[in-house]
């Protein structure tokens, strides 16, 4: 009987649509040399698991779908009491967006505090809908997102292979089976049989030991790769992309403790100044270093690329599933509040090459 399992196994695989091969032992293409043949034991691989192991989170539609965001024009607009109304103030100069709660009255837009605006005065911004994977084999073995719309190419350094090459586009989600380096010393990634991608092309998420003092469930921010990835202890179970810091408003690096969490917070600074910021009704942040927090973002869909104040920009799915996730832990302080880490850190030294950095 016993035997008779084992032999219905690769049936119940295929019938699931899982891999037949039970283990994805990427060591098989450790050997693989660019330009010449990939042994079977690789490509047999690359056929089992052309995607990574993972399975995507829930989208959080209920703050996508009843939270309505609008950007509004860097020109100091009035702001009125009520449609053709009394003007109560002008807004500041800046980056600005509201939260509109009301579109009934033509021409007009109400936004959270109650207050009105012209409608010609803001425009309406669309949230990503970009959202993590939850992890599923322990983060064995690397996989990343790719960050832009593309060919693979034949070799490391080589153009893209439209005729041959495989069409990736943003937010797909790739395999790493071995990687080479080109000529400029740039590191490429092999992601399927003659399949080539530039490591400044993609987000790779791997496994990192748990820095001492740590412990209960943490997420590793990777500023090189511009990652997230959840952690149980040392298990990690969950793996997203993010916006750090831009230059001279960098994420910095260190050890810390979440130390307060709200469902929707309003963030704003440099206020009356060109480069102020006021953003209303953020949600899911999470903050850890003063002033700084993981927080769902609704303003850009740029994950994967530095973008951010110091705050470490996460799609709002993300946000909520790292939010509600860190509550349900076990570890607890004095008040039963629980003690969550966030270990900020870099994988490499980013370096520029005309248009790309990384």
């Amino acid at each position: 009987m016993r035997r008779l399992w084992f032999c219905l196994i690769p049936i119940f695989f295929a019938l699931w649509g899982l891999p037949t091969q039970a283990f994805f032992d990427v060591d098989v293409c450790a050997d693989v040399v660019p330009g010449e043949p990939i042994n079977d034991e690789c490509l047999a691989l690359m056929e089992d698991f052309p995607e990574p192991r993972v399975i995507e989170i829930q989208e959080d539609l209920q703050t996508l779908g009843t939270y309505s965001f609008w950007r509004v024009q860097n020109t100091q607009p009035p702001v009125y009491d009520s449609p053709g109304g009394n003007i109560t103030r002008h807004m500041n100069p800046g980056f600005n967006f509201v939260r509109v709660i009301n579109t009934s009255v033509d021409g007009w837009v109400q936004i959270e505090t109650g207050e009105w605006l012209t409608r010609d005065v803001v425009e309406y911004n669309e949230a990503s809908y970009f959202n993590g994977v939850r992890i599923l084999d322990g983060l064995e073995n690397q996989f990343a997102w790719v960050l832009g719309t593309l060919y693979t190419s034949a070799y490391p350094g080589g153009p893209q292979d439209i005729q041959n090459g495989r069409l990736l586009f943003r937010y797909d989600l790739i395999n790493i089976f071995a990687e080479a380096y080109d000529e400029n010393g740039w590191r490429w990634y092999l992601v399927g049989p003659d399949q080539w991608i530039e490591q400044r092309m993609v987000a790779k998420v791997f496994k990192i030991d748990r820095p001492e003092g740590v412990e209960g469930r943490w997420v590793a921010v990777d500023l090189y790769e511009q990652t997230l990835v959840a952690y149980d202890g040392d298990v990690p179970v969950y793996a997203t992309l993010i916006a750090s810091g831009v230059p001279g408003w960098d994420t910095n690096e260190g050890i810390y403790e979440v130390w307060a969490r709200l469902e929707v917070d309003r963030m704003s600074g440099a206020t009356g100044a060109p480069n102020g910021w006021d953003l209303q009704s953020v949600p899911w942040v999470m903050y850890f270093d003063e002033s700084i927090s993981l927080h769902g973002t609704y303003w850009h869909d740029n994950f994967g690329y530095r973008q951010s104040r110091g705050c470490v920009n996460l799609s709002i799915s993300d946000a909520r599933f790292i939010y509600q996730w860190f509550l349900d832990t076990p570890i607890r302080d004095e008040d039963d509040n629980p003690i969550n880490y966030v270990y900020v850190h870099s994988s490499g030294e980013y370096r520029t090459s005309g248009a790309a950095t990384k």
